[in-house]
């Protein structure tokens, strides 16, 4: 029985479900066919619509189309309107031009005319002017022969006169300016460079000791004389020939004196010789051997002499062999100036007035260090000391300030740096100072007649003087003979003549002087 229920219960479900399908199916298919009528109504309306718009689109294509084509036509037509006047225009530009062109032809035709006739005038008139040119001529050659006949003199003379007294006139005008210009120039610098070189003077003072070519040893007693001498004089024979001096043994109480113009050989020998007396034997081969000994201190002086030198001045990175060089210019002489005590006065003066115009003075220290280090190898090398010590310095790249200041301080170049200035002004003044030179007599009297002989030469020189210690030449001329202007360019010719033919440390100043004098008598 529960089966049957069952069973009966599920077939009612069944049944139920299925009516319910079946109505929902049957309302489904209403919605369906309402939703197709629906959709067939809106495509409808759609087509109606759209036919609509599309026949209005058309016709406004279509009324566009008439439009633009209108539009185009109008164009086309002002267009051939505005080309049309344009065509008229130049017609009638074409028209005048003819018309101009006809005049300037009849134009032409009566200016061809017109110049044929000037051309004619104007012939005759050349040759009119032709014949008057060769009148005038004539008449200019009469007169020019009467006045050389009144005057003495031919054309070409008058022509030199005058050309002469131009030229005089002219130097006159130009020595004139140049004095003006002279004037000017010392009032505009004279006091700065006179500051200048004062302070520099003022800050810088050194004593200088003239050396001789002749050194002196001291002996303990005249005895010991002998035993340099040796048997047979080999010792003293020994000792010239290791040192390459000359030993004089004289009547000059308890002194030997060491000759030779080289002071480092003389500085060996007296060193050698005092070292040969103080230790007692002599004899050729302790000579020998003390000579090498005091070769080797020497050198060793020097080197340490140029270390000095240049650690006093400030000077850095200096090749050794130059630092050799520096310190052998302590044993040579100029004029019998020391030469190392020249070149660091130099230095010393070229810092000085470097700073004195606020420049750097280590590279004037420098080149005023290194301005005479020819003379350490003039006796060894063959050439001046300025071409030998540009040649040293250059080998050892040294700057160009300093190769400058060496080949510039003698003037065999011109200066092309403010170092090469303040090196040769330092230069003057340390060998210009008084006493820091000294020449010998012979030798002073030749030069001063030398230079008086110079000024001499000149026509117009009455007499002249040479002045201190031949710094200085004083002319005095002939006043009728030379004028004021002529007289500026006679120091000039003297100075030039002086520079050229004679060799003198520092400058020379030459003055002339012109003097006149008017007297008269009150009777």
């Amino acid at each position: 029985m529960p089966i049957v229920e069952f069973a009966a219960g599920a077939v009612g479900a069944i049944l139920a479900a299925l009516a319910v399908l079946y109505f929902a199916r049957k309302q489904a298919d209403r919605k369906i066919a309402q939703a197709r009528i629906d959709f067939d109504e809106e495509i409808d309306h759609i087509q109606t619509i759209s036919k609509g718009e599309l026949d209005r689109k058309l016709k406004e294509a279509e009324v566009a189309q008439k439009t633009e084509l209108l539009r185009q036509h109008e164009d086309i037509e002002r267009q051939n309107k505005t080309r049309t006047d344009e065509m008229q225009r130049v017609e009638r530009r074409l028209i005048q031009r003819e018309e101009m062109l006809d005049k300037r032809g009849a134009s032409l035709d009566t200016k061809e005319e017109s110049i044929e006739r000037r051309e004619v005038r104007i012939g005759e008139r050349e040759g009119q002017i032709a014949e008057e040119e060769i009148r005038q001529k004539e008449l200019h050659e009469q007169a020019l022969r009467k006045l050389e006949e009144i005057a003495g003199m031919s054309s070409e003379n008058a022509q030199k006169e005058l050309m002469d007294r131009f030229l005089e006139e002219a130097k006159q005008d130009i020595a004139a300016e140049i004095l003006r210009m002279q004037k000017r120039a010392k009032e505009n610098i004279q006091r700065d460079a006179q500051k200048a070189v004062a302070l520099a003077v003022e800050r810088y003072s050194n004593d200088h000791i003239a050396e001789s070519v002749v050194s002196v040893v001291d002996l303990p007693s005249d005895e010991m004389k002998g035993r340099i001498i040796g048997r047979e004089g080999r010792n003293i024979r020994a000792l010239e020939m290791a040192t390459g001096v000359d030993v004089i043994i004289d009547d000059t109480p308890e002194a030997v004196l060491i000759s030779c113009f080289d002071n480092v050989r003389r500085e060996t020998a007296r060193l050698s010789l005092e070292s040969l007396i103080s230790d007692g034997r002599i004899h050729p081969g302790r000579i020998e051997d003390v000579v090498n000994k005091n070769k080797k201190e020497v050198e060793n002086r020097i080197r340490e002499t140029g270390e000095q030198a240049i650690f006093e001045l400030g000077v850095e990175d200096v090749h050794p062999d130059l630092v050799k060089l520096v310190g052998r210019l302590h044993y040579r002489t100029s004029y019998r100036q020391n030469a190392l005590k020249h070149s660091l006065e130099v230095a010393h003066l070229s810092g000085m007035l470097a700073s004195e115009l606020r420049l750097d003075p280590t590279m004037a220290k420098r080149a005023g260090l290194f301005h005479d280090i020819g003379k350490a190898s003039t006796h060894e090398v063959e050439g001046s000391h300025v071409q030998i010590g540009y040649d040293i310095c250059k080998r050892y790249n040294e700057p160009p300030e300093v190769l400058n200041a060496i080949v510039s301080h003698h003037e065999d170049e011109e200066a092309n740096c403010i170092e090469s200035i303040l090196v040769k002004a330092a230069d003057t003044l340390s060998a210009a100072r008084p006493g820091a030179r000294r020449e010998m007599v012979q030798s002073y009297i030749k030069r001063l007649e030398a230079l008086e002989s110079i000024a001499e030469s000149f026509k117009g020189v009455e007499k002249c003087y040479a002045i201190q210690a031949g710094r200085e030449i004083r002319v005095a001329v002939m006043p009728d003979e030379i004028t004021d202007a002529q007289a500026s360019f006679l120091a000039r010719d003297i100075a030039k003549r002086i520079q050229e033919e004679r060799t003198y440390p520092g400058e020379i100043l030459v003055t002339v002087i012109r003097e006149t004098r008017h007297t008269a008598m009150a009777r």
